[in-house]
C-alpha cells in the first residue's frame, strides 16, 4: 500500500465541515482568550482535545514506494471528518496552505481548516480539495523539451513517474524530491556542492542536487512562471560547471519534464 493511515475518515459536504468548524473555533477562540498568544501551538491543540469530544491528535499517515517511506502527522482531526492544521506564525503563507492541502488528500478529505493562534485576536482560513489522490495518479505527460541523451534522463523521469503513479501527482513537490533523493543514494551522495563563478574566478561553492556528476535536477509545481524559471536556470548554469538540469514541473494534471541548458 503506497499510503498508510490507521483512521478511516468520513467525507463532509461543505456544509457540514462549515457547522462543525463553527463549533472547532467557538473553543479555539476561548482557549486563545485563556491562554493568549504566545505558546507553541501543541498547547492550543492539546487543550482543544481536553473540551471537545472526538478530537485525535498527531495522527500518523506513511507514504511509501519501494524502500522509501515518509510519515507524516496531522496536526488534528475531529470526528473523523475535520481536518485542522494549527499554527502559530506571524502569518499565513502559502506553505501553509499546501501543507494542509497535501493532508486533505493523504486522509482522503475534501475540506480543512488552518488556525492560527499568534495574532492578537485568532486567524484561520478554509482548505478545499475535491479531488482525491485515485485520481491524479494518470496524469498527461509533457516532454518534448527532454533530453534523454543527457545523463541521468532516463532515471528521472522513469522514477518520478512511477512515484506519480503510485501516489498521486497532487501531493506536495518536496515528497517526490526526497524520494529521488533516497533512489539516488541518498543526501550525502546527492547534495552537493557546485563551484559559482564571477567575473574574477570561483566566488562560493553552493550546494545543488545532481544526478549526475555535472547534471542537477529540479523539481518544481508551477501554476505560472515556468519561463521565469527557466530564465533564471540558465543563468545558474552559466555561472557554475554545470552542464544541464533536468526539470519536472508537477501540477494535479500534468508532469512536463524539460532539459535545461546554460
Amino acid at each position: 500500500m503506497p499510503i498508510i493511515r490507521e483512521t478511516q475518515t468520513v467525507r463532509l459536504s461543505q456544509k457540514e465541515f462549515g457547522a462543525l468548524a463553527f463549533e472547532v473555533m467557538a473553543h479555539v477562540h476561548d482557549i486563545h482568550n485563556e491562554f493568549g498568544r504566545f505558546f507553541d501551538e501543541r498547547v492550543y491543540k492539546r487543550e482543544l482535545a481536553d473540551r471537545m469530544t472526538g478530537v485525535e491528535l498527531e495522527l500518523p499517515v506513511t507514504v511509501a514506494h519501494q524502500t522509501f517511506s515518509k510519515t507524516y502527522q496531522l496536526d488534528v482531526l475531529v470526528r473523523k471528518s475535520g481536518l485542522f492544521e494549527f499554527k502559530a506564525a506571524e502569518s499565513m503563507v502559502s506553505r501553509h496552505r499546501s501543507q494542509a492541502l497535501n493532508y486533505l488528500l493523504l486522509f482522503d478529505l475534501p475540506h480543512g481548516k488552518i488556525i492560527n493562534v499568534r495574532p492578537e485576536r485568532v486567524t484561520s482560513e478554509f482548505v478545499n480539495c475535491h479531488q482525491r489522490l485515485e485520481d491524479l495518479r494518470d496524469p498527461e505527460v509533457i516532454d518534448s523539451a527532454f533530453d534523454s541523451k543527457v545523463s541521468g534522463a532516463d532515471f528521472f523521469r522513469d522514477m518520478l513517474m512511477a512515484l506519480v503513479r503510485d501516489w498521486g501527482a497532487g501531493l506536495e513537490v518536496g515528497l517526490f524530491d526526497e524520494a529521488l533523493t533516497h533512489f539516488l543514494g541518498g543526501e550525502e551522495r546527492v547534495w552537493v556542492p557546485v563551484p559559482v563563478m564571477g567575473k574574477k574566478g570561483h566566488l562560493h561553492d553552493q550546494r545543488l542536487r545532481l544526478i549526475a556528476p555535472d547534471v542537477a535536477f529540479k523539481l518544481t509545481a508551477f501554476t505560472e512562471g515556468l519561463d521565469g524559471f527557466e530564465a533564471h536556470s540558465r543563468k545558474l548554469l552559466q555561472h557554475t560547471t554545470l552542464k544541464a538540469i533536468h526539470w519536472a514541473n508537477i501540477t494535479h494534471q500534468r508532469v512536463t519534464f524539460a532539459t535545461i541548458r546554460g
